[in-house]
């Protein structure tokens, strides 16, 4: 049995009109989106980066304030007045003849006005002085015979010049034996080991009286070539 189409259903006698309803309405929807214009805002004006720079002048510097120390009293030790480089020394040799002639010693003192009391603090000058047994001559003998020039020293090539102090007590002992200069090497021991071991002096004499009299004794350490 053949299909008949109904006339109301049979489209495809339309069909161009509709091809060209459809092209008129796609042409007048290009048309209309040229002829389309947007609205002119103008230019936006952007804000420029701003940069931070510090003001010298708000930038402030504190240095700390540091305290002065301070002043410290500080003791002046006092150098030794009677140590004089004209005394007259021994000079002591490796080689040492003990009968050699040698000068007159006088000890380093320094004068003072004589004290209305005698009292027990050493004299340094009297009306007689204290001396060794048998003089001048008989000490510098004593001396010669009885110091040893140190190995170390003598090795090490050291000389030089002990300043000794030391007190004649009243019955002729010697005490309070002390370097005021020494030297190194055991020079300045072997000076003050010989002057200890000195015998009894013939203590000095103030108004007839004996007492306490302080001297100083030179002892010069020279090596021979």
């Amino acid at each position: 049995m053949e299909t008949r189409k109904t006339k109301r259903a049979d489209l495809e006698k339309k069909r161009p009109v509709f091809l060209q309803l459809g092209l008129i309405l796609a042409l007048s929807a290009a048309l209309a989106a040229f002829e389309w214009k947007t609205p002119d805002i103008g230019n936006i004006d952007l804000p420029e980066r701003i940069v931070f720079e510090p003001d010298p002048g708000f930038i402030q510097i504190v240095r700390e304030k540091k305290e002065l120390p301070k002043p410290v009293n500080t003791t002046l030790i006092k150098s030794v007045d009677n140590i004089r480089d004209d005394i007259p020394a021994l000079e002591l040799n490796i080689e040492i003849d003990p009968n050699a002639e040698v000068e007159p010693f006088l000890p380093t003192v320094q004068l003072a006005d004589e004290p209305t009391d005698i009292s027990d603090e050493p004299f340094v000058v009297v009306e007689d002085m204290p001396e060794f047994p048998g003089g001048h001559s008989a000490l510098m003998k004593y001396l010669a015979t009885n110091i040893v020039y140190p190995k170390q020293a003598r090795e090490a090539g050291i000389k030089g010049t002990v300043y000794v102090t030391f007190v004649i007590e009243p019955d002729g002992s010697v005490s309070s034996v002390v370097s005021l200069r020494g030297v190194p090497g055991g020079c300045t021991e072997e000076a003050e080991r010989v002057v200890k071991s000195m015998p009894d002096w013939e203590p000095g004499k103030q108004r007839g009286k004996a007492v306490r009299v302080r001297l100083n004794l030179p002892v010069k350490f020279n090596l021979l070539d």
